[in-house]
């Protein structure tokens, strides 16, 4: 527990990577898996801290949004949550696992987490990348707010199922497009041919939204 939120930590001490996942009940059980195909693919040494969300809409929203499923709608709770990450969780982490003052932070996430990972490095320039498997990117606001701002990370990583925008929910299904657009529009502007400034990766999988949440972060990875 790391100021009352249940956690998950698994690596090394010296690890040149901090790799951060938001998770719920359900993510949570497949993190040894997750974890366990990054042991065996990872070059570098790292260390893995996923939390519990309990309240997926409102913790990781970046702003209120009405229900676009069911009656719950989004409370824009993300700033607390990422308020979490940077003063409490890193914190304690690099104190606990004397984490080098250089390790490059990495956060990802599944679905909304996905998308949060991605508003959190456009909030702050605390991590080195984002690993947005899944990123609801067809959030209300989403796409003007990122075409209006600019991400601090130097590596974005972008998977899509390739079965999600064939949903029935209108909002949902702009899931595809939003996502190729945001993927040309940072391509455009930030990876440039000679001194490119950020590293992208679109990743299509045959699969729907909810399929293998731990083996497509672990591509991220």
């Amino acid at each position: 527990m790391i100021s009352g939120r249940e956690c998950c930590i698994r690596g090394d001490s010296k690890a040149e990577f901090l790799l951060i996942q938001p998770a719920d009940e359900y993510e949570l059980g497949l993190l040894e898996n997750e974890i366990s195909y990054i042991e065996k693919a990872a070059a570098k040494k790292f260390l893995f801290a996923a939390f519990k969300i309990n309240d997926w809409n409102g913790e990781l929203s970046p702003w209120a949004a009405p229900p676009v499923r069911g009656d719950e709608p989004f409370s824009g709770g993300a700033d607390k949550t990422l308020k979490f990450i940077s003063e409490e969780l890193i914190p304690e982490l690099r104190e606990k696992y004397l984490l080098s003052p250089e390790i490059k932070i990495v956060v990802g996430g599944y679905s909304l987490a996905a998308l949060f990972s991605l508003w959190a490095v456009y909030k702050t320039d605390i991590f080195f990348g984002a690993a947005a498997a899944s990123p609801s990117v067809w959030f209300e606001g989403w796409r003007e707010f990122a075409e209006k701002n600019r991400p601090h990370a130097e590596k974005i990583y972008l998977s899509l199922g390739n079965k999600e925008e064939k949903t029935r929910n209108r909002i949902m299904a702009a899931v595809g497009e939003n996502i190729r657009a945001l993927y040309c529009s940072l391509s455009e502007r930030y990876v440039l041919p000679l001194q490119p400034v950020l590293q992208l990766g679109l990743i299509a999988f045959p699969l729907s939204s909810y399929s293998l949440p731990d083996k497509r972060l672990f591509f991220g990875s």
